[in-house]
């Protein structure tokens, strides 16, 4: 019998799936790049867009072909002559269209570029005119619009979409082709600070050395440090803190990971350029407060009274003086309506009080025109 060597697949560790990076694209550093393809939702996207384009573009071609033919002489304008018109203006808008703008604004189209897509090849490199020819014609002849039975291709073109790891349709897969994402998707992350033991030895830090093209470095290391595998991750820290380091003084008081001195330092210099320029926003706002934009003041509104809660206690009333007696009040009594008595010729006076009744009332009668004395 004869020993077999261990597996190399045994041995080595697991590939890490990429978060984002699905295209399966591979550097000339056989580095794995973290791009990702474009799927069906944001390929649909970028067709209608195109589509609206094409649209456009056809209805300035028309406009062309019309004035054209106005210009002609009348015999030469005939049903031949507007059918080959028809067709070049119908390849120039279903195929030039792609073709051209894939070919000159490095595989993109306007409807790819507002999305964030970018046609590349298999293996990444730029699109070629071949390519781009070749995927066109496969998308008019059988997904869009599908000249060749339009249903059963569009049909046809979905499932191979939705099925292929990479999200390529037919003419992608004719091609050599491949549609992928050129906005990363980033996660954003808190700025680094220095731990609480570390916040006094950050402050005496001297960081007149510390370049930015170091820092940058560092802060990527800190914003992937969590995607990094052991020993990468360690060795890595290492390095950039020695560096770091040698650039900083006064050497860390108490030993620590490599990537808590990084965040230390990081922070503090985050925090000393938050206050450069906090202080040179105030001097500009002093020399050209008319260059300093300023927020709008709020009116100034009177505050509302205070609403009394009905368990409030409340302080007690006093209570009203005792009426002290006095003389009467005299009021004078109200005029009666003025009645018509049955004798106009008896004088009654108005206010004074009716006299008690004799026992043979007399009745006072003014004198008459004719001299008669008033009898009883």
């Amino acid at each position: 019998m004869s020993a077999h060597p261990p597996s190399s697949t045994a041995t080595r560790p697991a590939a890490r799936t990429p978060a984002w990076g699905d295209a399966g694209l591979v550097s000339g550093e056989a580095v794995e790049l973290d791009i990702r393809v474009a799927r069906l939702g944001s390929r649909v996207l970028a067709l209608l867009l195109d589509v609206l384009a094409q649209l456009g573009f056809a209805l300035v071609l028309s406009i062309l072909v019309a004035i054209l033919f106005s210009a002609l002489p009348i015999e030469l304008v005939d049903a031949a002559l507007s059918g080959a018109v028809g067709t070049i203006s119908l390849v120039l808008v279903l195929v030039g269209y792609p073709v051209l703008f894939e070919r000159f604004n490095n595989g993109r189209t306007p409807g790819k570029a507002a999305v964030g897509l970018r046609v590349v090849s298999a293996d990444g490199g730029p699109v070629g005119l071949r390519q781009s020819l070749t995927r066109a014609l496969v998308g008019v002849a059988v997904e869009w619009p599908g000249l060749v039975l339009p249903l059963l291709s569009w049909v046809a073109g979905v499932t191979v979409m939705l099925t292929d790891r990479r999200g390529r349709r037919l003419g992608d897969l004719v091609a050599g082709t491949l549609v992928v994402h050129t906005r990363t998707a980033a996660v954003w992350r808190p700025v680094a600070t220095a731990v609480p033991p570390l916040v006094a030895w950050a402050y005496t830090l001297d960081l007149s050395r510390l370049d930015d093209g170091l820092a940058l470095a560092a802060r990527q290391y800190l914003a992937r440090v969590h995607q990094l595998a052991e020993p990468a991750r360690t060795r890595l820290a290492r390095g950039l803190w020695a560096e770091v380091a040698a650039l900083t003084t006064p050497p860390p008081p108490l030993a620590a990971p490599e990537t808590v001195y990084l965040a230390a330092v990081l922070g503090e210099r985050h925090r000393r350029a938050m206050h450069r320029m906090r202080r040179g926003r105030s001097v500009a706002a002093a020399l050209w407060p008319e260059l300093m934009p300023v927020p709008p003041a709020e009116p100034i509104r009177p505050a509302a009274p205070e609403a009394t809660p009905a368990f409030a206690a409340r302080p007690p009333v006093p209570p009203a003086p005792p009426a002290q007696p006095g003389p009467p009040i005299l009021r004078p009594a109200a005029t009666p309506a003025p009645s018509t008595p049955a004798n106009p010729s008896v004088v009654r006076p108005a206010t004074a009080p009716a006299p008690s009744t004799p026992a043979s009332p007399q009745v006072v009668r003014p004198a008459t025109a004719t001299g008669e004395r008033p009898g009883a």
